[in-house]
């Protein structure tokens, strides 16, 4: 009798191997936004022109007879759909694309192949709160691309006139009070809270005081925000600016000094609220307390407040330290949030901290609410 046969295969290696080939790679995208003249399509061209290196795709929402470069294209129509493509020479490829969603996307990688990164550039009127949630999904899902932040271009010398325009208020959203007074919210406005880079374009038309009030009144709608100022849409390297930016799995812009003490803007604001070490019963009722705000637009302890208007989040970031030393990431957009588990043991953070940016923050007790909810009084 052969006892060899009756021996059990070993398959470690080749399981190892088919685990390998079937966990898909990622591509990261970033969703590009800004207004008219801010200088996107400037800084598109640099990406689909200079010899970087990297094989990048840019979905541009049309093309423009402003984008300088020699294209041949070949339209496809199939209903509602139309797909412009460009080949370009140093690697890069630039289609257009009716249809901004995740099925679009992925399927005009699979005509066109693998890329390093997307990125998605926008109408000038665009609201990036209505694409982000839609790149932005769990690993379950089974997607190929994930959304690696909102990087949003303005114009040094007007975004200041934009942020107080009447004439580019945000659809369905009404002044302050019957009357009509009081600040109104802008397509600037959603430009910038949703940012996690702001590109600061133009800066060579302003003054350096000019410079420094067009920085603080954007710092005072979003204090999470990296700032980088350019001329030109000329950007010293893509990582950091456009590529790489991991803006939805690290939190390291809570650190920076003075979040949220400005309230320059009227419309929209940063609030930074500390935390204490948590148990996990009071990681479990902060989430409750995240669902009510955000699910229900209720702030525990604020039911009743029918005479101050509706508040609104439109980014929120968090680190949460439990008293094992572990950490949690909390990240949201809008209605969607998630919070998951840290890189590794807190590395030295005694606290924790919540930050949110949205419209009329300033005129709700936030942090007490948190607070009672969280009964963060017994962890101090």
């Amino acid at each position: 009798m052969d006892y060899d046969d009756d021996a059990p295969p070993d398959l470690i290696e080749t399981n190892e191997v088919i685990l390998e080939e079937e966990k898909p790679v990622k591509v990261p995208i970033t969703i590009v936004t800004g207004y008219l003249g801010a200088g996107k399509t400037t800084l598109l061209n640099y990406i689909l022109t200079a010899q970087h290196g990297k094989k990048i795709a840019v979905i541009m929402n049309e093309f423009g007879d402003s984008l300088d470069i020699e294209k041949s294209l070949t339209v496809n129509k199939d209903g509602e759909s139309v797909e412009e493509w460009m080949e370009v020479g140093n690697g890069c490829i630039c289609c257009s694309v009716k249809d901004t969603g995740v099925n679009a996307i992925e399927s005009l990688m699979e005509k066109k192949g693998k890329f390093d990164y997307i990125l998605l550039e926008t109408t000038g009127l665009a609201d990036p709160g209505n694409l982000a949630p839609l790149f932005w999904m769990d690993d379950g899902l089974g997607s190929t691309i994930y959304l690696d932040g909102i990087v949003t271009l303005v114009d040094a010398k007007n975004i200041l006139r934009s942020l107080d325009d009447p004439a580019g208020k945000v659809e369905g959203h009404e002044e302050t009070d019957e009357h009509g007074h009081g600040p109104v919210m802008t397509t600037a406005h959603v430009q910038i809270s949703h940012a996690d880079v702001i590109v600061i374009n133009k800066s060579d038309l302003v003054s350096e005081d000019e410079l420094q009030a067009v920085q603080d009144r954007i710092t005072s709608i979003n204090g999470l925000a990296k700032i980088h100022i350019t001329k030109q849409s000329v950007v010293p390297e893509l990582e950091g600016f456009l590529l790489d930016l991991h803006a939805y799995d690290r939190v390291e812009e809570l650190d920076k000094p003075s979040l949220g003490h400005s309230h320059l803007d009227k419309t929209i604001s940063t609030l930074s609220i500390p935390l204490p070490v948590l148990t996990s019963a009071q990681v479990e009722k902060l989430d409750a307390w995240l669902r009510s705000v955000l699910w229900e637009n209720i702030l525990p302890g604020h039911e009743n407040a029918a005479d101050r208007p509706a508040f609104e989040i439109h980014r929120l970031k968090g680190r949460l330290v439990l008293e094992d030393g572990s950490e949690k990431i909390v990240q949201g957009v809008r209605e969607i949030f998630e919070i998951f588990e840290g890189p590794d043991k807190s590395q030295g953070q005694a606290a924790g901290k919540l930050v949110l940016i949205g419209r009329h923050l300033v005129d709700f007790d936030f942090p007490t609410s948190l607070q009672k909810t969280v009964d963060l009084a017994k962890s101090t």
